[in-house]
């Protein structure tokens, strides 16, 4: 069985271009949002999960509305796979049904743990440089040495109070 679902980000958008190109690829089944993509909770796309079982296959109109970004994307896909449940999109002409289809899925994976990589490596790599000019991460300290140690002189002379040491 054919499953859509549709989604579009504002109630101004409308889903009636995408309920009919599902219903052209033959969905029995369509499920929607009108929601944005960055929403976590998207109850159509639930629904849509949820019904599907092994043998169907998922249709979108396009990539984007299904993932809120590639990691996501990428994910809700794979679970469809370990389900034995096929993923479709109809503008990219992807189908995890035929062996092309896996295909060009592995190569988008691939493409998107590379990128992660690169950017963790960018961000190391600025780290490190910064650390090397004497920047330092993170929040900047409250207190430099000099008060620290006029605190703890404070405190060993037990002339003051936590009070006024506090107030250094």
């Amino acid at each position: 069985m054919k499953i859509g679902y549709a989604r579009v980000s504002t109630a101004d958008q409308h889903l009636r271009m995408q309920e009919d190109a599902l219903k052209s690829a033959g969905c029995e089944e369509i499920y929607s949002d009108v929601i944005s993509g960055v929403k976590s909770q998207r109850p159509g796309l639930e629904k849509a999960l949820n019904y599907a079982r092994e043998g169907d296959t998922i249709v979108v109109w396009k990539l984007d509305r299904l993932g809120r970004s590639i990691q996501h994307l990428i994910q809700t896909i794979t679970s469809l796979i370990e389900k034995k449940i096929a993923f479709k999109s109809l503008q990219e002409n992807i189908d995890t049904s035929t062996s092309g289809g896996k295909l060009i899925f592995h190569i988008f994976s691939a493409l998107a743990e590379f990128e992660r990589d690169l950017i963790q490596e960018r961000t190391q790599a600025g780290l490190k440089a910064a650390r090397v000019r004497g920047k330092m991460g993170g929040r900047p300290p409250l207190l430099d040495t000099r008060q620290i140690n006029r605190m703890i002189e404070m405190y060993d002379e037990q002339k003051n109070t936590v009070a006024e040491i506090c107030k250094i």
